[in-house]
């Protein structure tokens, strides 16, 4: 029981804190820019057309973080959150070392590192998961399959970005 009460705290947190991560590239809420401001960020970092990566970093953060706060599909809210926490980390953080202070990685590595551990410990007792007795997500090929979805969606979007030697020179 206790350890089924730390999932489902671990969930409610940490799942709405992403969602809220992700209403303000989406919405503009809590402070944040929306998908104009968002979108013109994820331009200046070479993800092209801007507002379409930001739409679904937005809706990977905002719709898996609301589905791990329920625990339900747990594993599929997870890699969403991970997918996100890669590119995160790589396209913006690592060239900045590890800690948050300097805009490293930290927050992204503590996201998916919470995110990864979830896809393990599934949902919980307490989670609509268990409610609605979707027993196939806590067998451990479903949680290695979407750790592996989530690796290869990074890899794509990250694979689409344009550096800057991309770029079309103007003269």
């Amino acid at each position: 029981m206790s350890v089924d009460l730390g999932i489902l705290l671990l969930r409610v947190l940490f799942g709405g804190a992403v969602a809220a991560h992700g209403a303000q590239k989406i919405f503009g809420w809590f402070g944040g820019y929306g998908l104009k401001g968002t979108g013109g960020f994820f331009e200046s970092i070479g993800f092209r057309p801007g507002s379409a990566f930001a739409a679904l970093a937005g809706l990977s953060e905002f719709g898996g973080g609301l589905l791990l706060l329920l625990g339900l599909f747990t594993p599929l809210g997870s890699a969403a959150v991970l997918a996100t926490m890669i590119v995160a980390a790589v396209s913006v953080h690592l060239k900045s070392g590890f800690f948050a202070s300097g805009n490293g990685i930290e927050v992204p590595f503590l996201y998916a590192s919470t995110a990864l551990a979830l896809t393990f410990f599934g949902g919980g007792a307490f989670s609509l998961d268990a409610l609605l007795a979707v027993k196939f997500l806590t067998e451990r090929y479903v949680a290695f399959g979407v750790i592996g979805v989530a690796i290869v969606g990074a890899g794509v979007a990250l694979a689409m970005r344009h550096r800057p030697q991309d770029q079309p020179t103007t003269t």
